[in-house]
């Protein structure tokens, strides 16, 4: 991997009160890399996302981001070194409108680039021109989503982390979330996925990451993990 990294995590671990959910595991996230993070339910998927933004406290180990030390960093800490998150419960504003969303977010990234202003979201999502008075809890669960990952491109991120993000939506609006996701791949900014259609998440993704019980137990390119019998045998697929 030559690409610098953005995340780079080492012996991870991580627990719920007493309960023992991540176990030494390491992670890494290039440069302009998409990887897919794979895995059946409760494998523990969302919990080293949410470890890696600092959102879970009790953890271990070591979590680089940029080059800088955030084991024990704060989730603002994270997101101010150009990691974007879109959480698998959205976590708009509801009292606020579509654009106030996104308003708030803007800001230059880390290298001051702008690439992603308010006219290039509104382009990238036309729905959301037709809503833009609309308060975030008037939106359907389509445009909150499409709102959730407009409000993080907002941020010019270096790197953005797609959690679930097309979870009980219709699928119209599901392949149009990919669309995005695709589009957010060829622009270079590094793409972290999890969500049930593996399919689509091997497509989309150069690394596929699998956890089972807590623990990476397998990773390699996309291309020479898609359709493999290991991998089906992981997923129970």
């Amino acid at each position: 991997m030559s690409a610098p990294l953005i995340i780079d995590a080492q012996g991870v671990q991580a627990w719920y009160g007493s309960s023992h959910i991540l176990h030494g595991l390491d992670f890494k996230l290039a440069k302009g890399e998409t990887v897919g993070l794979l895995g059946r339910n409760g494998m523990g998927k969302s919990t080293l996302i949410r470890t890696l933004l600092g959102h879970v406290r009790q953890r271990e180990g070591h979590i680089h981001v940029a080059g800088k030390d955030l084991s024990k960093g704060l989730p603002h800490q994270v997101a101010q070194l150009g990691v974007a998150y879109v959480p698998e419960g959205r976590g708009i504003f509801p009292t606020l409108t579509v654009r106030e969303n996104l308003v708030m977010a803007a800001r230059a990234g880390t290298s001051g680039q702008k690439d992603w202003t308010y006219e290039r979201v509104m382009e990238t999502f036309p729905r959301l021109s037709e809503r833009l008075t609309n308060l975030g809890s008037q939106l359907s669960g389509g445009e909150q989503q499409m709102l959730s990952i407009g409000r993080a491109l907002m941020t010019n991120p270096d790197a953005i982390i797609l959690d679930e993000a097309t979870e009980g939506l219709a699928p119209l609006i599901v392949a149009e979330i990919w669309r995005v996701i695709a589009s957010i791949r060829r622009t270079g900014i590094a793409t972290l996925i999890v969500d049930r259609d593996y399919r689509k998440v091997c497509n989309e993704s150069d690394r596929l990451v699998v956890m089972q019980k807590g623990r990476i137990v397998l990773e390699g390119p996309s291309e020479g993990l898609r359709g493999s019998s290991e991998l089906a045998g992981y997923l129970g697929v």
